[in-house]
């Protein structure tokens, strides 16, 4: 992968993901979701060790108390989180409740014991994991803000149980050590280290499924992408009761090229009809490189129109032929065939929707190919 600088990954983190990144983020949320009830449910094992181990009795119910508020806030980001990506907002709001609720609980600890407030590891190191469990949202964004808050609100702890201290004795205590001003500010570097690490990982992860979604040749999605894509697609279409069209596009007698004037000439003239088609689709159309001279074009559109758009690109296309640049070949008309299908008439899923386009691409290759077929004969 190629070396970007520190402001450009920074860039990267603070973008707004792509689709792909959303949608594995979502179920990043619904994992987090799951594995934070387990720990709710964990925490209130706590209060009961610290009793057993000899806690004062407000410290349990204290414990007590943060643990059953934490219990009721995971059932309810669990229920939203399974409608998946219903609430944009939902991946900050859940980071912010775990951030806020370490604080909490700390401040809670200093009205019954204030070196509790910044001497309790168990507690500090819900911080850390608040930072490290925004690598599964697979958002740089979540990363940063959770960081950020947690080194603001733990900085503004420090500074008030200091400011509250009226002595140096009370901040020192049998059970939990000394409070220094030294020990603090490590703290707070090690919350930015993991944030560092973890929004790290994070771009790390982008850019992988960024350049696993990418077709290499011609920067278009590609198969995984659309896999991974046409899921949410389909959804908001049954949602919103509108048509999803696919028109499966295959250039004609694309060999002859790779044969008369070179595989470069070839790989050229892909770019060349990217191009055009890049040019004639509009905002919320994609197009897709499956594989070769293959590609997807997705249209939220009926089948009546999808044809209509899909012919008007191929005439087009007719009209602007692509030049090898080699010997004394001639500019070479390039056409294509394709077959459409759209949901629901045609399918519910990516895998029957091709299906049904591919068969209709046959038809329009068997009768004579450089035409587009939306039903069937």
């Amino acid at each position: 992968m190629e070396s970007r600088s520190a402001r450009e990954v920074l860039s990267a983190l603070l973008a707004r993901p792509d689709e792909v990144m959303l949608e594995i983020g979502a179920g990043g949320e619904l994992l987090v979701a799951r594995l934070r009830v387990v720990v709710a449910a964990l925490l209130l094992l706590l209060p009961l060790a610290n009793a057993l181990s000899g806690g004062t009795a407000r410290e349990t119910l204290v414990g007590l108390g943060g643990a059953v508020g934490v219990n009721l806030f995971a059932q309810v980001w669990l229920h939203l989180a399974r409608r998946r990506r219903r609430y944009r907002w939902l991946p900050f709001a859940t980071v912010a409740f775990d951030v806020s609720a370490t604080t909490a609980m700390l401040v809670a600890l200093a009205f019954v014991h204030l070196p509790a407030a910044l001497n309790s590891m168990v507690v500090w190191g819900c911080y850390v994991l608040a930072i490290v469990l925004t690598a599964l949202r697979s958002d740089g964004r979540t990363t940063l803000f959770a960081g950020a808050l947690a080194v603001l609100q733990y900085g503004l702890l420090i500074a008030s149980v200091f400011a509250f201290a009226a002595s140096p004795e009370q901040l020192l205590s049998s059970d939990y050590g000394a409070v220094t001003v030294g020990a603090q500010v490590q703290r707070l570097m090690l919350l930015a280290i993991a944030m560092l690490i973890t929004a790290t990982v994070v771009y790390r992860m982008q850019r992988l499924v960024e350049l696993s979604g990418t077709d290499g040749l011609t920067r278009l999605p590609n198969r995984t992408w659309l896999l991974h894509r046409m899921p949410r697609l389909l959804e908001i279409a049954s949602e919103e009761e509108g048509s999803l069209s696919i028109a499966l596009i295959d250039l004609d007698h694309f060999n002859r090229i790779n044969d008369e004037a070179g595989h470069h000439a070839g790989d050229r003239a892909i770019r060349h009809v990217v191009e055009v088609l890049k040019g004639m689709i509009e905002r919320d159309e994609r197009l897709v490189r499956l594989g070769g001279e293959e590609f997807v074009l997705v249209m939220p559109q009926p089948p009546g129109t999808a044809w209509e758009r899909v012919d008007a690109i191929r005439r087009v296309l007719g009209q602007q032929p692509f030049d090898p640049e080699r010997g004394t070949l001639e500019p070479l008309r390039l056409t294509f065939s394709a077959g459409i299908a759209a949901s629901p008439h045609d399918g519910l899923d990516l895998s029957s929707l091709l299906r049904r386009a591919d068969r209709r691409l046959k038809m329009a290759k068997r009768e004579g190919r450089n035409r587009v077929i939306a039903r069937d004969g």
